[in-house]
């Protein structure tokens, strides 16, 4: 059996209850960097991996295997991964993203945002004109200041707000202009842009 479980924006408070349930009895339980390591005191033997194919090899070995992953697993997330690569998903449990933590701390509504993945994809800064709001999550060539820089040499203005290690205890979420400087506080950020559409 494959389960991929959401494991939210990282404090362990925000996963779901059964995802808990699941982390703490899980024989097989597998997970990145940070993720693992807020799950340690849950379950003990989380398997840490440092690769996305070490994945796909901890499948080929175990029978049942849980994968835990950052935020909301179907939301640019593994889920698409092991599909094209023609793993067989048994269950997902659903956690919350980064990007609703993010708005929630911002208190703004998100059903009409635009979503952009550059966090290890080719996607175009282009697709922030479409929407008064924008989602970006980042990686550390595109990081917040980055994007700062590139929507304003593209004309856009606007406010910029940049979202470093939600939910742990050094999270910053910081306010600017679009085309100010951001300092890069991590690698785990979320950027919202908000302008006006003509």
């Amino acid at each position: 059996m494959i389960r991929v479980i959401g494991a939210g924006p990282g404090d362990v408070k925000y996963l779901t209850r059964e995802a808990y349930e699941v982390i703490s009895t899980s024989e097989n339980l597998i997970a990145f960097g940070r993720i693992s390591k807020s799950v340690e005191k849950i379950n003990g033997k989380v398997i840490r991996i440092q690769k996305v194919h070490e994945i796909l090899e901890m499948i080929n070995q175990k029978d049942n295997v849980d994968i835990l992953a950052s935020g909301d697993p179907c939301f640019f997330g593994i889920v698409e991964y092991l599909k094209e690569n023609g793993v067989i998903i048994d269950e997902v449990i659903p956690g919350l993203s980064s990007f609703q933590y993010m708005m929630a701390k911002l208190k703004k509504n998100w059903q009409e945002a635009r979503f952009i993945s550059l966090h290890g994809r080719r996607s175009s800064l282009e697709e922030v004109l479409s929407s008064r709001i924008c989602v970006i999550l980042t990686d550390e060539d595109h990081s917040p200041g980055y994007i700062s820089r590139k929507l304003y040499l593209m004309g856009i203005s606007g406010l910029i707000y940049a979202g470093f290690d939600l939910s742990y205890p050094e999270e910053k979420i910081i306010v600017k202009k679009i085309g100010e400087d951001i300092p890069n506080y991590s690698s785990l950020s979320v950027v919202v842009v908000e302008h006006a559409v003509d």
